[in-house]
């Protein structure tokens, strides 16, 4: 499917992902592909099309690690578009007004909060529940945004999410 929305547009190339758990399979795969990317990424701008989340539960997250590793010269950005959570409740015709799940079932290791206007209270009673990698976004894709890896300020606007991930 990403081919045919890509094809109008560019000249894309299937790249081979095998559906499976072997964590071999997959490494080989992921390197294989991250050879090939960055073949393209060294010659000029290079996209990696998926249908989805780009960065939540994803090939494009592995192949993304992989190369920030292995090629840390090509800078690799992510362009968001409809998420398949939030392209779930339009679909649905469901709304949601409190705190939900997001899982595919596995160890919860990561969290957001959204409404974020406390980041360092937030951020104490994160790390409290064994989360120690924490970030701050203020006002995302606007003039204004502003990223903060620690030393988050005292208050932050309404638009603000801290991201927290046991590591």
């Amino acid at each position: 499917m990403s081919y045919e929305l890509a094809k109008p547009y560019s000249n894309p190339e299937i790249l081979r992902f095998p559906m499976t758990h072997d964590k071999e399979q997959l490494d080989e795969a992921w390197d294989e592909n991250v050879e090939i990317i960055s073949k393209y990424a060294a010659a000029g701008k290079t996209a990696f099309g998926v249908l989805g989340d780009p960065n939540i539960f994803s090939t494009f997250s592995h192949i993304a690690t992989i190369m920030k590793r292995k090629q840390p010269q090509i800078r690799v950005e992510t362009v968001p578009g409809v998420s398949s959570i939030t392209a779930c409740f339009s679909l649905l015709n469901e709304s949601i007004d409190a705190s939900f799940v997001v899982s595919d079932r596995s160890a919860v290791r990561s969290t957001l909060v959204l409404k974020a206007t406390k980041p360092r209270e937030i951020a104490a009673s994160l790390e409290q529940e064994g989360f120690s990698d924490l970030k701050l976004l203020e006002r995302g894709f606007t003039k204004r945004e502003r990223c903060y890896e620690r030393d988050f300020p005292e208050r932050s606007e309404y638009f603000s999410i801290i991201y927290a991930k046991r590591v």
